[in-house]
């Protein structure tokens, strides 16, 4: 069975994109969500999901958690006895990625405003899967630290797709990809 495509038939990337281009939602590229971020491009999606390798009943970080289309799909992988922390700079999409999340049912997933200044949630650390849907300069180490003894990251970072796995940390390249900068 494929989990990733079934997180995706579960989770219609429609529901999570403003009124004005949910006309778009089938196409294979970002589409403006508001305060200059973007809802990524479904294959992009579909890959990073890929490399996370998340699973039933892990504690899973979505750094920039946007419309709340990846943190509601970071919900389905987990099931209902995992836990999905979206987190996320812009106000109005706190709001708006929040109530798209609400409306899927999966209250074991929330987001909730990032703290201006802080990477990720190292309070909440250990995290089994840690996924950022922002472009960083260079890989985070403040993420890597974040991870569990067995975690994954996965990030774009100056313009390659690394997946970041303990223990080690073991660093791997996988393609060339574009998004907002990470803040």
């Amino acid at each position: 069975m494929d989990v990733v495509r079934a997180a995706f038939d579960a989770t219609p990337r429609r529901d999570f994109l403003p009124r004005g281009v949910r006309r778009r939602a089938s196409y294979d590229g970002p589409l403006t969500i508001a305060a200059g971020q973007t809802n990524s491009q479904p294959r992009t999606v579909d890959d990073m999901l890929r490399l996370l390798d998340v699973r039933p009943g892990q504690r899973v970080l979505d750094v920039g958690a946007g419309s709340g289309w990846t943190t509601a799909l970071l919900a389905h992988l987990v099931g209902p006895t995992g836990v999905v922390l979206g987190l996320e700079l812009e106000p109005e999409l706190v709001s708006f990625g929040g109530a798209n999340l609400a409306r899927t049912g999966r209250d074991w997933a929330t987001i909730r405003a990032a703290t201006p200044g802080v990477l990720g949630d190292p309070d909440g650390a250990p995290w089994d899967r840690i996924l950022v849907s922002a472009m960083a300069q260079a890989l985070p180490t403040a993420l890597v630290e974040q991870l569990a003894d067995d975690g994954v990251l996965v990030v774009p970072a100056d313009g390659t797709m690394l997946r970041v796995q303990n223990p080690g940390p073991v660093v791997t390249e996988h393609g060339r990809y574009r998004f907002v900068p990470l803040r």
